[in-house]
């Protein structure tokens, strides 16, 4: 992959830092809400409602709606569909399911952007494992998010981390092909693009004030492919098999990383 002529992923200041956070804590209040209302019998079309209530009752937009043509506030991903599945009043829920919701909310022009993972009701133990194991991918993989690092370095970060949570959980799991987290601001998607696996070394640098969004996308069994419903959105497993996506926005500061799409609790 060519990385442009860039050098360095372009630096917030901490003002804005902290404007982006105040956007991304509305976003953490909306996954929070949509996971209270995901019950049995609850249709992904409710869980949007949910969460775009919330968030414009905090005054901010959400992000996603009309994003782009898409027509709902959050992605509601059920099961074997890995991203983008777009919330249904069809789509009823049902005990085991794994619902991803991925939420986006600007606020004062900036944006945050975040999605996690979550059973309805008990899920199976294999299931459970690959929620659990994206999760940690995750946060491990964040890790790397921190000046002078390169944009790569976080991606071999969540490789690494994907193959620990394997050999810890003994599952296997798969790396979504083509699908990554990205730059994130004034924009929900800005540059850089950012791999979820890689060489570390290459791309541009990350500097004080640097901003990713990073985003595992994790399949159950180790597959790896993916088809497009024909909505055009939905992204589904190619066997079918479960997935697992969790995202927070980062920010590298010297102090380390510094999650700007916190949940309580």
């Amino acid at each position: 992959m060519l990385f442009g002529r860039t050098k360095t992923i372009p630096a917030k200041t901490p003002g804005e830092l902290d404007a982006m956070e105040a956007a991304g804590r509305i976003v953490g209040a909306a996954l929070q809400e949509v996971r209270k209302v995901a019950r049995p019998g609850a249709t992904t079309a409710d869980l949007d409602a949910v969460a775009e209530q919330v968030i414009r009752d905090y005054g901010a937009v959400p992000t996603f709606k009309g994003y782009q043509g898409f027509p709902a506030s959050i992605c509601a991903s059920v099961n074997e569909v890995v991203v983008h599945g777009i919330p249904s009043a069809n789509t009823v829920l049902k005990e085991g399911d794994l619902v991803s919701i991925d939420c986006g909310a600007t606020l004062d022009g900036w944006v945050g952007d975040s999605a996690w993972s979550f059973g309805v009701g008990e899920l199976a133990d294999d299931v459970d494992k690959l929620n659990r194991a994206t999760e940690q991918v995750l946060l491990t993989g964040l890790q790397a998010m921190v000046p002078g690092n390169r944009l790569t370095d976080v991606s071999h970060a969540l490789e690494l981390a994907t193959r620990d949570a394997e050999a810890e959980f003994g599952i296997e799991l798969g790396i979504l092909a083509g699908y990554g987290g990205h730059g994130i601001g004034r924009e929900m998607h800005e540059d850089p693009y950012l791999h979820n696996e890689g060489r570390p070394g290459r791309g541009p640098r990350i500097a004080e004030g640097s901003v990713l969004a990073i985003e595992p996308m994790l399949i159950l069994g180790g597959e790896t492919e993916s088809d497009v419903l024909d909505d055009e959105w939905t992204v589904v497993t190619a066997d079918k098999s479960s997935a697992a996506h969790w995202e927070h926005t980062v920010a590298a500061t010297a102090d380390g990383p510094r999650i700007l799409t916190p949940r309580e609790g």
